[in-house]
């Protein structure tokens, strides 16, 4: 079944980096685009990058555009998020996502990991 799991959150003062990993299991990951989504307490959701399956097409959310950079090895079924410069307001849960056609398109996220950015 696919699975992923995302690690390398955790607290970091505002101007610092985090990379977090997310190891992708149960599907061909070579085929798929895959996605970093983010959700602050009491805010909806957010798509904060997407790489597609060769990595050759990339694209960021406007707040994160200069600062985030999102990469994968295909090798290691693994997709990145390197994030710099971060702000408070960085601040949330971080998901993984893969979404795969089959009959329909569905959705599959990770558990998630806490990025905490304050001083």
């Amino acid at each position: 079944q696919v699975q992923l799991v995302e690690s390398g959150g955790g607290l970091v003062q505002p101007g610092g980096s985090l990379r977090l990993s997310c190891a992708a299991s149960g599907f061909t990951f070579r085929h798929y685009a895959m996605r970093w989504y983010r959700q602050a307490p009491g805010k909806e959701r957010e798509l904060v990058a997407t790489i597609t399956n060769t990595g050759g097409s990339i694209n960021y959310a406007d707040s994160v555009q200069g600062r985030f950079t999102i990469s994968r090895d295909n090798a290691k079924n693994t997709v990145y998020l390197q994030m710099n410069s971060l702000k408070p307001e960085d601040t949330a849960v971080y998901y993984c996502n893969v979404r795969i056609s089959q009959i329909v398109p569905y959705d599959y996220w990770g558990p998630g990991t806490q990025v905490t950015v304050s001083s």
